[in-house]
């Protein structure tokens, strides 16, 4: 029996560290972890296809958490049953279950729906939050360009760029950026 380790964040900004961690902790060698910075959404990921291609029956493939191989319930009872065919278990260290056995491949597919459930729960009120602070007059987006024109009016005018910056509600620094350019 080998072990192998995945872990996954959903954005480049976050970090794999706390996961790899664990899976090194729980006896996971270096050179068989992979890793994606990908969303949990779908399985076209290249850490999760790399480890697809490597294991074999009787390995074993330990996860921090469910929901960092997939959050799709469909995607996640597919890759089970796909290394389940070749016997190959998982292992969720958090979670405390592990897809040997039948009982085990029940409560994770429970699991999986759950995670699913609440992600579509997170959407929501995500979605709900954001109508309502539009409703309040919230804008959201970039902010407008800068009118790089009415900056070279004003100060060929004579105003000075501390009072451009105010009137303009930029940085005087900006003002002098943009002056300098043209």
């Amino acid at each position: 029996m080998r072990l192998f380790g995945y872990a996954r964040v959903s954005t480049g900004q976050q970090s794999l560290e706390i996961q790899l961690k664990a899976l090194k902790d729980a006896g996971v060698e270096e050179h068989r972890l992979f890793k994606d910075k990908a969303t949990g959404s779908h399985i076209e990921r290249s850490g999760l296809e790399a480890l697809r291609q490597k294991v074999e029956q009787g390995d074993v493939i330990l996860v921090k958490k469910l929901d960092r191989l997939g959050r799709d319930t469909a995607d996640m009872v597919n890759l089970i049953k796909e290394f389940s065919n070749q016997g190959v278990s998982i292992r969720f260290l958090d979670d405390g279950i592990s897809t040997e056995g039948a009982m085990g491949k029940m409560v994770i597919t429970i699991l999986a729906a759950v995670a699913e459930a609440e992600r579509a729960r997170i959407l929501e009120r995500t979605n709900e939050g954001r109508l309502e602070a539009k409703a309040k007059g919230i804008q959201f987006g970039r902010k407008p360009s800068i009118d790089s024109a009415k900056i070279k009016q004003l100060y060929e005018a004579g105003m000075g760029a501390t009072e451009i910056a105010k009137q303009m509600k930029i940085g005087r620094s900006t003002v002098y950026k943009l002056l300098n350019c043209k």
